[in-house]
């Protein structure tokens, strides 16, 4: 009698464990399957761009292979490095001055007249022509822009966004019409050129004009500058020739040596134009959109 009833205690144990494991694998391929939903279903307005890897044009400043055995920051032979970039989503267009009208009549601390110093230059949405009326140089349709890093984080935060690191920036802004990967094809950089050497039109032409490259995003190169979330990774705080904390590296002569693709020059303007930024900044060629970052596992 004893035997059989722990004959019987050991079945239901053993049931009771693979019920276990099946709720537990049931709930990863939930979890899964709502990460995968998330890749597959972007919001309106957003694209999401598949993970992959991209070669930036200089390496982390912190890092030792970057800066050489007890060199910080000395130039280096360049070496190309891959970084890979998670899944994310991102907007298909800039925040245009219509959207971000809507954003101020809700939030008054950040109308041009009420925003404080510390977050937004005096050139603060300069170019509008009131508080509640942007005016003809600033069409509801084109991107807004002479808008501070604080003001376009403020803005992105009350939609669930956040603004794109350097790395998720420059990984889709790498892509052409019909390439993810475009940055040696030397037609398309040629044509970043021309579109970096233009003059910056007043009022500046609706988001719908813009480049649209191969994730369907628009304008990310010809239309404005964009701000990103960690512009200041290669910011300097003092004369970069006399601090050796510094990244010496982006400067002078070394600029160049240091880079991994000496004929990526619209590559070398971007990098230049975030290391002479301030966050309380406003450039009237300076716009900004934004991203979401997926739940780990978003691999597409």
């Amino acid at each position: 009698m004893k035997a059989r009833r722990r004959d019987e205690t050991t079945r239901v144990a053993a049931r009771a464990a693979i019920l276990v494991v099946c709720l537990a694998s049931t709930a990863g391929v939930v979890a899964q399957e709502r990460r995968d939903a998330a890749v597959s279903k972007p919001p309106a307005g957003m694209v999401t761009v598949p993970a992959g890897s991209y070669v930036p044009l200089y390496r982390p400043p912190t890092s030792p292979t970057a800066a050489g055995p007890g060199r910080a920051g000395a130039a280096t032979p360049a070496v190309p490095v891959s970084r890979r970039v998670e899944a994310f989503q991102m907007d298909v267009f800039p925040v245009t001055n219509g959207e971000y009208l809507e954003f101020v009549r809700q939030h008054p601390e950040w109308r041009k007249w009420r925003v404080k110093k510390l977050f937004a230059e005096e050139s603060y949405l300069s170019h509008w022509k009131d508080e509640l009326d942007p005016g003809p140089l600033a069409p509801a349709d084109s991107p807004v822009v002479n808008v501070s890093w604080f003001a376009a984080r403020a803005y992105l935060k009350a939609q669930g966004k956040e603004l794109p690191t350097v790395d998720q920036w420059e990984y889709a802004a790498a892509a052409s019409e019909t390439r993810r990967d475009a940055s040696r094809d030397a037609a398309f950089i040629d044509r970043l050129r021309v579109w970096y050497g233009q003059a910056v039109p007043d009022p500046l032409p609706s988001v719908r004009t813009g480049f649209r490259n191969v994730y369907g995003i628009r304008g990310l190169h010809g239309l404005v500058w964009e701000w990103t979330l960690d512009f200041n990774s290669a910011l300097v705080s003092g004369e970069s020739r006399a601090d050796s904390a510094l990244e010496r590296s982006l400067y002078c002569g070394s600029g160049a040596s240091g880079a991994a693709d000496f004929e990526n020059y619209p590559a070398f303007m971007r990098y230049a134009l975030r290391s002479s930024l301030q966050a309380r900044y406003a450039v009237g060629s300076l716009g900004f959109r934004g991203v979401r970052n997926l739940p780990s596992g978003g691999t597409r």
